[in-house]
């Protein structure tokens, strides 16, 4: 092989792994100011993210934890801690003691469905429905993907909306889909 096609391909290949560095990148937003990596699961992500210590806290106390970090797959919709500050004064409190482990057990897996479901899926379903895609949650609770505008929403069986502000976290065991209000099952 002549040196000039040495370094062409060497050339070639280095765009092609500098493109596939960034595309790798950029599949995978950046979530609470922490990089998020396809390759961890759903816990050891979300305990990066400055934006979601009171989810993590919750995730803790409910004991949630190992069922996080199996194969799953799972979507989550992860509420913010400003969504968690939005409940009224001392929910939060109520339901991390350990009396009420059931209805915080309850409340997270409100924002947990089985399998994988990106955005492009949600709207997929949700234009395929006339705007709205009904999914169950692992507490079996429903929930609704809405489509307004060009934003996703998803809205619990009390009527309450959150709006997907980062989506399709992509994780080893599933996808978050970053949220900016607590659903609250019935």
């Amino acid at each position: 092989m002549t040196s000039t096609r040495k370094t062409a391909l060497a050339g070639l290949a280095a765009i092609a792994f500098g493109f596939g560095a960034s595309t790798a990148f950029a599949a995978n937003p950046m979530v609470g100011g922490a990089a998020m990596y396809a390759d961890k699961n759903i816990v050891e992500n979300a305990v990066n993210s400055k934006d979601h210590t009171t989810l993590v806290a919750a995730v803790k106390a409910a004991g949630l934890v190992d069922t996080l970090q199996t194969a799953g797959p799972f979507t989550v919709f992860a509420p913010v801690n400003a969504g968690f500050g939005m409940l009224p004064a001392g929910t939060v409190d109520t339901l991390l003691k350990p009396e009420n482990k059931d209805m915080l057990t309850k409340v997270l897996t409100a924002h947990v469905v089985a399998g994988k479901l990106s955005s492009a899926d949600l709207m997929r379903k949700a234009k395929a429905n006339g705007g709205r895609y009904n999914m169950q949650t692992v507490s079996g609770d429903a929930l609704t993907a809405v489509i307004k505008g060009k934003n996703l929403y998803v809205f619990d069986e009390s009527g309450g909306a959150s709006k997907i502000t980062i989506a399709d976290v992509n994780q080893s065991n599933g996808v978050i889909h970053v949220v900016n209000h607590v659903l609250l099952p019935k």
